[in-house]
């Protein structure tokens, strides 16, 4: 086992020194949806958007840092006492993904990619509908978030199309009054980019 990672690191640190080195910046659309495990209290997705920049080192197999200002969330529904709450949060993400060129042309490329992500979360708000007020406040809503990140990509010349499904791996929301919710952060992530190297 020992061998077989130190053979994968050497690898990717020669295709990482002597690859190529791209710089871009993006913009996307979210599609996020925070679980719950509670029966009462429906889920549902909350539209966003994100906008940043990326780095590209490698040819075929390549390492991608990125950061970028991402707004996500969900909307709860309790039937059972009729309260309605919109969660949105405001943050800077930085994933650092792995990723593979199934297809290396000089005009497009074919990509897979995965890796962890950080989240770090700058401004946060709740809101309720309906005129009920909910258990949910903002301060409930933890600061600094972890992930994963995977999905696939292609290259057309200069433009970069990415899509991304995001997997949390700590809980946004926790317990909250009569309520434990462990909430992940769940997000669909489509990306359309431009290379200036």
């Amino acid at each position: 086992m020992k061998k077989l990672l130190f053979f994968l690191f050497i690898f990717l640190a020669a295709e990482l020194t002597f690859g190529q080195f791209t710089v871009g910046i993006k913009v996307g659309y979210d599609a996020a949806k925070l679980s719950t495990n509670i029966d009462s209290v429906k889920s549902n997705f909350k539209s966003g958007f994100q906008v940043g920049a990326f780095l590209r080192i490698g040819k075929r197999l390549f390492l991608q840092p990125e950061l970028y200002y991402t707004t996500q969330g969900g909307v709860f529904t309790s039937n059972a006492s009729n309260w309605k709450q919109n969660i949105k949060v405001g943050s800077m993400d930085v994933p650092v993904l792995i990723g593979f060129k199934l297809l290396k042309g000089d005009f497009i490329n074919l990509r897979l990619m995965a890796g962890p992500l950080a989240s770090f979360v700058v401004n946060k708000s709740v809101s309720d509908a309906g005129g009920v007020v909910g258990p949910i406040k903002s301060a409930d809503l933890n600061s600094v978030n972890w992930a994963i990140q995977a999905g696939a990509g292609v290259d057309v010349w200069l433009f970069t199309f990415d899509i991304r499904y995001q997997i949390g791996l700590n809980q946004l929301i926790k317990s909250v009054q009569n309520y434990t919710f462990n909430s992940y952060n769940n997000v669909w992530n489509v990306s359309l980019g431009f290379k200036f190297l």
